[in-house]
C-alpha cells in the first residue's frame, strides 16, 4: 500500500514558486494558501521542508538575492569597460528583470520592505530585508570610492550621494514597472540620471 507515503516534490522549485508568490503579493499580501497552491503541496510538507511562513520567506529572500541580484552586481566588476558603461549595464539588467513579464513584475525587495513600515512583518523577515537594503548602498558607495575612473573625474567626493541616486533610481523604476512603464522609457531616466552624476567632475560644494 502506498496511501501512508509522504509526498515527494522537488524542494528548489517549490521555494522558486514561493519566491514568486511573494515577488507578486508581497509578505503580508501571500497567503498560506496563495504559497502551499503554488508550491504544489500541502501544509505539512511545507512546514516540514522549510519550516513557517516567515522562515520560508527568509529562505525565498536568500535565493532571489543569490539567483536574481547576483548577475546583476557581476556587471559592475567588467574592469574593461568604462565605470559609467558598467554601472549603465547594471541598471538595465535590473531593469529588464523588473519589466520582465514573465515574472512578477518589479522589485521583490521593494515590495516587500514597503511592507516594514506597517509592523506586520516580523523580526527576522524584516532583518533580512533590512540587510538586503543596506547591501547596494554600501556596495555603490564603495564603488565610487575606489574606482580610479571614479577618483579621477573626482566622483568619489560625492560617493555616498551619487550610490542613494542609483539606489532611489532603482527604487522608482521598480515602482514605474509594476505599473507598465516600458524598458524603454525606463532607460531614459537611467541616462538622465547618469548624464548628472558623471557631469558633476567633482563640482559640488
Amino acid at each position: 500500500m502506498t496511501s501512508g507515503r509522504k509526498r515527494e516534490f522537488d524542494a528548489e522549485i517549490a521555494l522558486e514558486a514561493a519566491m514568486q508568490v511573494f515577488w507578486q503579493k508581497g509578505y503580508t499580501g501571500a497567503s498560506l494558501t496563495d504559497l502551499i497552491d503554488s508550491m504544489g503541496i500541502n501544509k505539512p510538507s511545507m512546514y516540514r521542508a522549510f519550516g513557517n511562513k516567515e522562515a520560508l520567506f527568509v529562505k525565498a529572500t536568500q535565493r532571489y538575492l543569490e539567483t536574481r541580484m547576483q548577475p546583476h552586481l557581476k556587471l559592475l566588476q567588467q574592469a574593461d569597460l568604462p565605470l559609467r558603461q558598467r554601472i549603465k549595464n547594471h541598471m538595465m539588467s535590473i531593469l529588464a528583470m523588473q519589466c520582465d513579464a514573465e515574472h512578477a513584475k518589479g522589485c521583490y525587495l521593494v515590495l516587500c520592505q514597503s511592507e516594514m513600515i506597517s509592523g506586520n512583518v516580523p523580526e527576522e523577515a524584516a532583518d533580512v530585508l533590512a540587510r538586503a537594503d543596506a547591501l547596494p548602498k554600501q556596495l555603490y558607495t564603495d564603488l565610487f570610492l575606489q574606482s580610479p575612473e571614479s577618483i579621477q573625474l573626482g566622483l568619489h567626493n560625492h560617493a555616498q550621494a551619487n550610490a542613494l541616486a542609483l539606489y532611489t533610481l532603482l527604487k522608482g523604476t521598480a515602482s514605474m514597472a509594476r505599473c507598465g512603464t516600458s524598458l524603454a522609457q525606463l532607460e531614459f531616466a537611467v541616462d538622465s540620471m547618469l548624464d548628472g552624476i558623471f557631469q558633476q567632475r567633482g563640482k559640488l560644494s
